[in-house]
């Protein structure tokens, strides 16, 4: 057996069960397999596989013919510019949640020192992003996922900034500890009936914990803001992610708690997905 001919039988058994990419996830699992990048397989794609290894190629391509996502099978995903341990249960870091990394940087570009507080940490990919970018920074996570902040805690280890943050295992409602310039959240914010008409690969395999936004989709956005009102101090920024149709909703939400809309942003599709705002009383 050869790469070529192994992405080849990769190749057919995702397509048939209608999974979207299947010649790039076919070429990610095997190159996971045997320890190369993808490069390394379009440059030689006679080069044999041993049996071994195509049996666990084997194996995995049969799960991602189920839906499980990628990274979950690779366990790991790259996020704005470093590379984050996943693990199943936690939520997969998505491409337009890095809007929230670029429009922080932007706010708080001249700022020497900030302390931040991320509520529903997850993987830890959004808090520690920023404090890689900015060295003088220090912040907490919390989630109410064990697996989150076990899996915060070793990503914030792998990326050398685990002195400058501390991951808590708490619900929002029971947190009431500091102060912060900035507190950032992409919070559960699908409407409940909806997770079911989810793509296979969300509604299946990632946890609901960190999909359910409760009937409207704003219960735990709701939570945040109140949440954000007691530990932001004056002048102090929330940046919260959306789902593309909640901005009117949330707009509201901030406005009734005394924060100043600063600033809307569109994800990759020009849809509405980062709303900025000041605490001004």
């Amino acid at each position: 057996m050869n790469i070529k001919t192994a992405i080849s039988e990769g190749v057919n058994l995702l397509s048939n069960n209608l999974i979207k990419c299947p010649g790039l996830d076919s070429e990610i699992l095997l190159a996971e397999v045997l320890n190369k990048k993808r490069e390394f397989l379009i440059l030689n794609l006679n080069e044999k596989i041993e049996e071994k290894n195509f049996r666990i190629y084997k194996d995995l391509i049969k799960q991602r013919s189920l839906g499980k996502p990628i990274a979950y099978l690779t366990k790991k995903k790259n996020f704005w510019n470093s590379e984050f341990k996943i693990c199943e249960g936690v939520l997969i870091p998505r491409p337009d949640t890095e809007i929230l990394i670029q429009e922080t940087l932007k706010i708080f570009k001249n700022k020497e020192s900030a302390n931040i507080l991320d509520i529903g940490v997850g993987s830890g990919c959004i808090i520690l992003s920023i404090l890689k970018e900015k060295p003088c920074f220090h912040g907490k996570g919390i989630d109410i996922c064990t697996k989150s902040i076990n899996l915060s805690t070793f990503n914030a280890s792998k990326l050398g900034i685990n002195n400058r943050v501390k991951f808590i295992k708490t619900d929002v409602d029971n947190f009431c500890f500091g102060k912060y310039d900035l507190i950032i959240s992409n919070p559960p914010y699908i409407k409940s009936y909806e997770i079911k008409y989810l793509e296979k690969d969300v509604n299946c395999f990632e946890p609901r914990l960190a999909l359910d936004g409760g009937l409207d989709g704003t219960l735990k956005i709701l939570k945040i803001i109140n949440k954000a009102h007691i530990l932001l101090k004056v002048n102090g920024k929330l940046v919260l992610e959306i789902a593309y149709n909640q901005k009117n909703n949330v707009v509201d939400l901030l406005k009734k708690k005394g924060f100043y809309i600063n600033k809307i942003i569109k994800d990759y599709a020009h849809n509405d997905r980062c709303i900025i705002s000041t605490k001004i009383s």
